[in-house]
């Protein structure tokens, strides 16, 4: 399904990675000038979209009162400009290696390393996980709503919270759809799709690492109506991304080996292998920007995956953009 090819080029398409593993420089700590770190906390209960109470939540799976907001602003950030930004599911997971590689690789000597001087957003889920959950509800469910409260409630008090004005007085994020990622794993890197998906006008660069690609919806959500097989419609059943125009997206998927239910059966819709191998088949065939990683000897989110890749990911995913700094718009590649 893949070309056993070392995915550290910028080029689109599949590649084979493993079975042995090590930490990429990059995303460690070289000494680099340090960005800062600003931490801060939305309350559920004061939430319009995701506020804990949703009939469909199982009142045996426990809802956090609040959710942790961590946002990373790296040295090489100019107050004024119009930042790039990438949106972290399940934050603050992960965020240390993209610390670190926003730390080494925005000073990149060679162009192809260079990252742009994005601001990391790591945004913690609602609690608990699969059906019935907060987490599910946000990350599982085929609807734009995680799109928009990404963009009408945690970005704006990202924009608008006192420590980081004070640090940086013209602190703004882009509103350059093309400047705006989102990361993901699990049900996160399905979120990440759905949020480009539904609102590609606010969102086109996505990570998702071992994809809940599946029928993980609620059975009794509204959107059942119109996506009966939730995410597995994408590539399965309805064929979303096949019968759906191209849109504008720069999309990076991964599945590990052995990945959650590997050898399920498709009657079970629950095949994370399956899926994720065929998201990258509709891709391609549709002539997405794409790039599918397969990590041999790995397991569902398996770290060492994220420690081995993740430079490159990131690399890829960001190539092409080139922000004006008046007005925080740049063209794709």
């Amino acid at each position: 399904m893949a070309d056993d090819r070392t995915p550290a080029s910028l080029e689109n398409g599949r590649f084979v990675v493993g079975p042995d593993y090590g930490v990429a420089s990059e995303l460690t700590d070289l000494g680099n000038p340090k960005g800062r770190q600003f931490e801060f906390a939305m309350p559920l209960s004061q939430s319009k979209l995701f506020d804990g109470r949703d009939s469909t939540l199982n009142p045996r799976k426990q809802v956090r009162k609040e959710r942790k907001i961590v946002v990373y602003v790296p040295a090489a950030y100019q107050d004024g400009t119009a930042a790039p930004f990438l949106v972290m599911h399940d934050g603050p997971n992960r965020l240390n290696l993209v610390c670190n590689a926003l730390d080494n690789m925005t000073r990149s000597p060679d162009p192809e390393r260079r990252l742009p001087a994005f601001i990391a957003i790591a945004v913690q889920n609602g609690g608990d996980d699969s059906k019935g959950s907060q987490r599910g509800l946000e990350y599982d469910t085929i609807s734009d709503r995680l799109a928009r409260f990404i963009q009408l409630e945690v970005l704006p008090a990202v924009e608008n919270h006192p420590e980081i004005l004070a640090a940086y007085p013209n602190f703004k994020l882009t509103d350059d759809p093309w400047g705006r990622g989102v990361m993901g794993c699990s049900s996160g890197g399905a979120a990440a799709l759905t949020m480009g998906w539904f609102r590609p006008e606010w969102f086109r660069r996505l990570i998702t690492y071992s994809g809940t690609f599946v029928d993980q919806q609620d059975d009794d959500a509204p959107e059942e109506a119109d996506f009966p097989l939730g995410a597995w419609e994408y590539h399965s059943s309805m064929k979303l991304i096949e019968n759906t125009p191209k849109k504008p997206l720069r999309i990076f998927t991964h599945v590990a080996e052995n990945d959650n239910r590997a050898n399920d059966p498709e009657s079970t819709y629950h095949n994370w292998v399956m899926a994720n191998e065929r998201i990258a088949d509709a891709l391609e065939a549709k002539g997405y920007d794409y790039r599918f990683v397969f990590s041999k000897a790995t397991r569902h989110c398996d770290r060492k995956v994220f420690e081995s890749t993740l430079a490159d990911t990131l690399a890829w995913m960001w190539d092409g953009y080139e922000a004006d700094q008046d007005s925080g718009s740049s063209t794709p590649d």
